[in-house]
């Protein structure tokens, strides 16, 4: 192959997830040249990947990124999106595809029906079924992450000496709320866990933050509103250990090997979406969920609050057992 278009429009877990193909189609064809169709509002999850050779940000007119790519005469379109949209793109470029199965079908009875038929594979693992054709296979390297130089911050701007050592960083933020860790989890664990304190999260994370970090007794810098998505991975990626619902910032966390905390309130790990190390790093992670609940999971995406109204996906994990599973996993940190 000469030139490979990879398709995948959101979000930036997904986008995260998809590294491993866009490293192995490099690694293993140094001669392709990829190419990367995205949304621009994540476009720079991918801008400082060395493996990528152009990136095609795609905003609202997409008859005019088609004709960009047309121009392009790609050799092979690798659809990790599956959607409509990537749909109406390879129908016009009209060349040879690979895609992967989102085991919807499977998803949509694990939720209503709560049987579970889907198999034990990674979506990472899934994603590789779009490069099958190709011979390309998966390398066991886990994920990447890159940051440009310009983006690799001084933390000594933003927090004290505190935090010049050891810290915890705390994703506040999440999608839906469904997935986010309660707030007066959060602030017990943040007090007895024994680090200062980075909370990060989005625009829309701001007051929840602010909550948290008010009670608090350890040192505290919020970042929920301030920083751009790189340089929030560059606070995960200085981390000593990193606590995080199921988030983007979760598949950031392990693209950098980080010791992890996961908490899972509606989703599951069966859906294929836990934190995905290379396999010699599998101890780095720990996973807390609430199995046995019989309205688990109630969504393969989230909600704005509890269906039933009680939370206890996430109101019944044991904040002693995650500070357990923190003082695990910093024993890992190199």
């Amino acid at each position: 192959m000469k030139k490979v278009l990879i398709i995948r429009f959101s979000s930036i877990g997904d986008i995260v997830l998809t590294t491993p193909v866009i490293r192995c189609l490099k690694n293993q064809q140094p001669e392709t040249e990829i190419h990367y169709l995205t949304k621009k509002a994540f476009s720079a999850v991918l801008k400082a990947n060395p493996y990528i050779d152009k990136i095609h940000e795609f905003d609202r007119d997409l008859g005019n990124i088609i004709q960009n790519l047309l121009d392009e005469d790609f050799d092979y379109i690798v659809d990790l999106h599956r959607n409509l949209r990537s749909r109406i793109v390879k129908s016009r470029l009209q060349k040879p595809t690979g895609t992967f199965s989102k085991l919807n079908r499977s998803k949509w009875i694990l939720v209503n029906a709560k049987i579970n038929l889907l198999p034990d594979i990674h979506l990472v693992e899934r994603y590789f079924k779009a490069v099958e054709k190709t011979g390309v296979s998966y390398d066991g390297e886990g994920l990447d992450y890159f940051i440009l130089n310009e983006e690799q911050m001084d933390m000594k701007e933003f927090v004290s000496s505190d935090f010049s050592e050891n810290y915890m960083l705390v994703v506040v933020g999440g999608k839906h709320k469904t997935k986010k860790i309660p707030e007066h989890k959060l602030v017990r664990i943040c007090n007895e866990a024994g680090f200062p304190v980075i909370l990060s999260g989005g625009k829309e994370d701001i007051q929840q933050a602010e909550a948290v970090a008010g009670q608090l007794s350890v040192p505290v810098y919020n970042t929920c509103g301030r920083h751009s998505i790189n340089e929030s991975a560059y606070f995960v990626k200085k981390a000593t250990v990193v606590l995080s619902p199921d988030t983007g910032l979760m598949h950031i966390a392990a693209a950098f090997r980080k010791p992890l905390i996961t908490l899972w309130g509606n989703t599951v790990p069966a859906f294929g979406m836990y934190p995905f190390l290379p396999d010699n790093e599998k101890y780095r992670y720990r996973i807390h969920e609430i199995k046995d609940l019989n309205c688990r999971p109630c969504s393969k995406i989230g909600f704005e609050r509890c269906p039933q109204g009680h939370f206890r996906c996430m109101n019944e994990i044991k904040e002693e057992e995650v500070l357990k599973s923190i003082r695990e996993v910093v024993k890992t940190y190199k």
